[in-house]
Parts: C-alpha cells; sequence; structure tokens
C-alpha cells in the first residue's frame, strides 16, 4: 500500500520538537543546580544548553590553569594535529566554544554583552593590524603551506600580505570564547 510519508514526517517532526524542548529543560535543571552554570547564564550569549555543556566537558579538578582549558578545548594555538596522531583536544569541546564565539557574535550589538563588546572590540584591533600589514608573514605563510586557489576570496588578501575578513572574524571570535573561558575557570576555580 502506497502510503504518502508526510503524516508520518509530520508526526515524527512534531515528537522531535516535543522532545528537544524536554531535553532543554532537563540541561537547564542541571546548569541551574550549579553555581557556575548559574553565572555563565548571566552572560548574555550563553544559555542553559551551552552552560550544561561546559559542565559536562570541564573537570575543574584537573584544570589547575585556563590553560588547560584552552588545549582541552583545542584552542590553544600551540597545539599541533599530525596526520595519523590522535587528536590532541576534545572535538566536543571546541564545537562548544565556536558556538560560544558565534553566541557573543549574535549578541555584540548589546551594551551589556560583556564577551559581545569583546568581540567588537577585538576584531576592531585585529582589523587595524591587519591593516597596517603586521599579519603578512602570517599571510605569507599560509600561502606557502596551503594550496589556496587563485580564484578564492581568501587568495587576493593573502597575496596582498593581509588576512581574509573571515579569518579575522574568526580571531576576535576566539579571543571573546576564550576570555568567557578565562572567567569561566576562574568562577568554577573558586566554587
Amino acid at each position: 500500500a502506497d502510503v504518502p510519508a508526510y503524516p508520518l514526517v509530520g508526526w515524527l517532526c512534531g515528537h522531535m520538537t516535543t522532545i528537544e524542548a524536554r531535553i532543554k529543560l532537563l540541561l537547564k535543571y542541571y546548569a541551574d543546580g550549579n553555581l557556575v552554570g548559574q553565572w555563565a547564564q548571566s552572560n548574555k550569549g550563553i544559555g542553559p544548553v551551552i552552560a550544561a555543556g561546559l559542565l559536562a566537558h570541564i573537570d575543574i579538578r584537573r584544570a589547575e590553569t585556563v590553560g588547560s582549558i584552552w588545549r582541552f578545548a583545542g584552542v590553544d594555538p600551540t597545539i599541533e594535529w599530525k596526520k595519523g596522531e590522535k587528536r590532541p583536544f576534545n572535538a566536543d569541546l571546541k564545537c562548544l566554544c565556536w558556538k560560544i564565539g558565534e553566541s557573543f557574535v549574535k549578541v555584540s550589538g548589546d551594551d551589556e554583552a560583556l564577551y559581545g563588546r569583546s568581540y567588537v572590540e577585538r576584531k576592531a584591533y585585529e582589523q587595524a593590524k591587519n591593516e597596517a600589514g603586521d599579519y603578512a608573514d602570517q599571510a605569507a605563510a599560509k600561502l606557502e603551506k596551503y594550496n589556496i586557489g587563485k580564484t578564492t576570496d581568501a587568495y587576493k588578501p593573502y597575496s596582498a600580505g593581509k588576512l581574509p575578513p573571515a579569518q579575522i572574524h574568526m580571531r576576535a571570535m576566539r579571543y571573546a570564547a576564550k576570555l568567557f573561558l578565562s572567567h569561566w575557570h576562574a568562577v568554577a576555580y573558586e566554587h
């Protein structure tokens, strides 16, 4: 019997939405039940899902410094992941850090968003350094190390001794996320 799949898809979508809402509520209970989770959520851009994710991934007893969290999260620039080696960081936590940075970008227009403002200020700083040619060596290294096609949007800035706008955005975003993690570490370590 050929039955159209549309009613089934609608039914599944409705149930998945309900399940996701319940999971989000449980994560909120988890984050609200922890002082560090409460602190995290008090910052614009950080909700219960991100706060619970940080609590689940980071064991403060094993993180004597924020640098150890950055390293575990894969946002320490000294980490090298060579072909054939085991990943030297937690991929889920690295993804969470990217989401934290994107959250701060989204709230960057709000004057009450400390880390959103931090993103804006850092982006302006990075852009000024880029325009001054301070990253020419990094641009040259990228061109030498990677096969960047001459027709790509990134090639033109790299060949002019500058980093592309997307890289400036990511640098500022990582800065804001790392600043947040350093404050998160201080709060977690204190508690």
